[in-house]
């Protein structure tokens, strides 16, 4: 009997899981894996090789609505598609973990589980931590895309998880394009994230405040998100119409990235972000908060790139303050990123995620 992968996302975003679902599964299709996708979203099919069908609600009702919702369709979905052949399928959950896991389990079907996000962002309840503990721990086989990820795990949940790196795919950059948000005389800093308080974006704003006027910076926030108001009432109080932009969702950030001359990440939790892969292919000075996990491990632990605790605006706004006298210096860091860059190979990491699906087929 033919084995089929089901991957279980809910909800597909915009963001950088969403960039390595399109990466990995588009390469085990390749390698003639039997892949269906369940999910809310069938509007982004487009994205994925043809030979991946997609199972779920089918309307565009589903399309736009909000996560809780889309997890509570696709977990019916689910408990229906395992509930009548089971014995040959193999659950790969990016997201809503928990619920994929419970259902799977029901249903005597093996399940293997993507997590996302560092658990030291969100596992603060101990409720909360001592349950998803013992429901992850049932999974079959966990990964997560970062060393200090995976020792959080291990630490926090007794689990003994697989690190797999975010595979960088190079091909799919438009590297051709002269589209640019910022003004030619400028200090040209750029930010991409949704706009979330887990994205920190108050903290950049409030850096920027403090940056010397005599470097005629501006500042480029891509992405949306439920605290677009807040962020936008912060820059109209403040005076800073001239130095800051909100752009919105941008399809093809890269034709940005290589625009600007420092790229900072103000997250307060992560995985391991897709951003700073990008900023870093292109050899961008990185200024990142020193959050778990992912951009210590990226910038070599401040090798590649420069560090700030969380939240601490005054670091930030000093880095970018002595961001021409540290030229020199900041070039070094710029070149040791890049020629450790094989870490994210394309072809090394989709053949981690092959290896992984097969031994638990």
């Amino acid at each position: 009997m033919t084995k089929k992968l089901i991957i279980f996302i809910p909800s597909i975003e915009e963001g950088g899981v969403e960039k390595n679902l399109f990466i990995v599964a588009n390469y085990l299709a390749q390698k003639n894996i039997d892949i269906e996708v369940l999910t809310c979203n069938s509007n982004k099919s487009k994205y994925f090789n043809k030979k991946i069908k997609f199972i779920g609600p089918k309307s565009f009702f589903w399309q736009n609505k909000p996560r809780s919702i889309k997890y509570l369709v696709c977990i019916f979905f689910l408990f229906i598609n395992l509930f009548k052949k089971k014995s040959n399928k193999l659950v790969f959950a990016f997201q809503a973990n928990i619920y994929a896991i419970l259902i799977a389990k029901i249903l005597c079907t093996k399940i293997i589980v993507r997590a996302n996000s560092a658990p030291s962002g969100w596992s603060h309840n101990i409720f909360k931590k001592k349950l998803y503990s013992i429901i992850i721990n049932l999974a079959d086989d966990v990964m997560v895309n970062s060393n200090d990820f995976k020792r959080e795990f291990n630490k926090n949940f007794k689990i003994k998880s697989k690190c797999i790196y975010n595979p960088f795919y190079r091909t799919k950059l438009n590297m051709n394009s002269n589209k640019s948000l910022f003004q030619k005389s400028s200090l040209k800093i750029l930010s991409i994230g949704r706009l979330t308080k887990q994205k920190d974006h108050m903290t950049l704003l409030k850096a920027t405040k403090l940056i010397n006027q005599a470097n005629r910076a501006e500042l480029v926030i891509i992405g949306k998100g439920h605290e677009y108001i807040h962020l936008k009432n912060f820059i109209i109080s403040n005076n800073l119409q001239n130095k800051v932009k909100l752009v919105g969702y941008k399809a093809n950030a890269y034709n940005f990235i290589k625009k600007c001359d420092i790229f900072v990440l103000t997250s307060k939790y992560e995985g391991l972000p897709n951003v700073l892969l990008e900023a870093q292919f292109f050899k961008k000075y990185i200024i990142s908060s020193n959050c778990p996990t992912g951009p210590k491990e990226i910038l070599l632990n401040g090798k590649a790139g420069d560090l700030f605790k969380i939240g601490d605006y005054k670091k930030l706004a000093q880095y970018i303050n002595n961001y021409k006298s540290n030229i020199k210096k900041i070039r070094k860091k710029i070149n040791y990123g890049s020629d450790m860059f094989y870490r994210f190979d394309y072809n090394l990491n989709c053949r981690k995620y092959y290896k992984f699906i097969l031994e638990n087929f």
